[in-house]
Formats: structure tokens, sequence, C-alpha cells
């Protein structure tokens, strides 16, 4: 068996000298043709490969985009990662917005307005986060049933939202907040107001202390 597979060999290397000949008769141009052949098609599963490390490497940015924006929460409707990042890039951010406050219509509601201060539009949707401060301590606001909206906010131009509290009727002294801390949408730096809430202390634990989205009272 063993010199059958030696016998083989030496016919396969045989006919490659003569093949090899037989191309050198013909000119080099043949031979060099032959080579480009395989040459350029290593290339292009090559060039296959690059163009796909392009597209992932946008695909991956794009949601880090959206992360670094803070805004979160809008995805693109044509589904690009291209529009996601761009919305995530116009979030307004707690550095581009001037917080104040004021009593609202309706007793036991406070409306909180957001300036954008920036030089782009930028965008707020959903609950900011409300935590109210006391000499006991702090209670947070709880998310109200009301539905988050996109808010878009042009340089210049405000939006609110609206903290509603039962007000204290009791005749006691209740519990007294005098400051609000607000955090925007999907922020994570929060402005300090100065405030007065009062409110009874059976319902100092904060459960009927409630928030609107952004975008409700105005």
């Amino acid at each position: 068996m063993r010199i059958q597979q030696l016998s083989v060999l030496a016919v396969v290397a045989a006919a490659g000298l003569s093949l090899t000949a037989c191309q050198g008769s013909d000119g080099d141009s043949a031979g060099s043709g032959g080579s480009a052949t395989p040459s350029s098609a290593a290339g292009s599963p090559s060039g296959s490969q690059g163009s796909g490390s392009a597209s992932g490497s946008q695909d991956s940015g794009s949601p880090a985009t959206a992360s670094s924006g803070a805004t979160g929460g809008g995805s693109g409707t044509g589904g690009q990662s291209g529009g996601g990042a761009s919305a995530a890039a116009g979030a307004c951010t707690t550095s581009r917005l001037a917080f104040s406050s004021a009593a609202g219509p309706a007793q036991g509601t406070l409306v909180v307005t957001l300036k954008n201060t920036g030089t782009a539009a930028c965008t707020l949707k959903g609950f900011p986060g409300v935590d109210l401060q006391s000499k006991d301590g702090t209670v947070s606001a709880e998310r109200s049933g009301a539905a988050p909206a996109a808010v878009r906010v042009v340089p210049g131009a405000a939006t609110r939202f609206t903290l509603h509290y039962p007000p204290n009727t009791s005749g006691g002294s209740g519990e007294t907040f005098t400051g609000l801390v607000v955090t925007p949408p999907n922020e994570t730096h929060s402005r300090k107001l100065s405030v007065r809430i009062n409110v009874p202390v059976t319902d100092g634990s904060g459960s009927a202390i409630t928030v609107d989205p952004v975008g409700a009272g105005g």
C-alpha cells in the first residue's frame, strides 16, 4: 500500500512538471493572469468583511450615543440607528435647563417649569424624579397614571409638569417640605428648588404625593 501511494505521488508530480513546462512555453502572460485570479477572489471576501465591520461599528455606536445623551426613550420610526442617535443627541439635559416652580391653579398642586437655555431644540419624554425634603427626611413623589408624551422644546421656550399633594386642612402643623429636588426624565443630574409644601402628617409617607409626566400642566 505504501509503495502504491508513492507511485501515485510520483505520477502527479511528473504531470505538474509537464504542465508547468507547457505554460512556460506559451508565455508568462498566461501565468500572471492565472495568479491574478486567485488574488482577486481572495480580496473579495476581505473587502466584504471590512464593510461588515464598519456597519457593526455604526450600530454599536448608536446605543452608546443614545445612552450618553440621556434621552432616552425615543426610537426612530424608520428603525435606523442614525435616527435613534439623532433623537438621543437632542435630549434635554439638566445643564441646558432652567428650573422654577409656582403654585398651581388648583389647591394642592405645584407647577414646575423647565426652560431650554441651550442654543438648540431638545426633547423631554417621561416622568421627572421628584424628591421632597423636610427637616424629618425625604419623600419621593409617586408617578401618576398620566401617559408620557415627547415634548420638543425650542431655545428660550419652556415646558412644565405638575406635582399633586394633599393640602393640610387638618388644623395641625402637618409636615412642611422646603426643598424640591428635580431630576429631568432620563437624566442623572438634579436641581434643587426652594418650596413650601405643607401636608397632613398622616400623608407624610408620600403615598398621596404624585407627579405628572413632563408636558402635563402646560
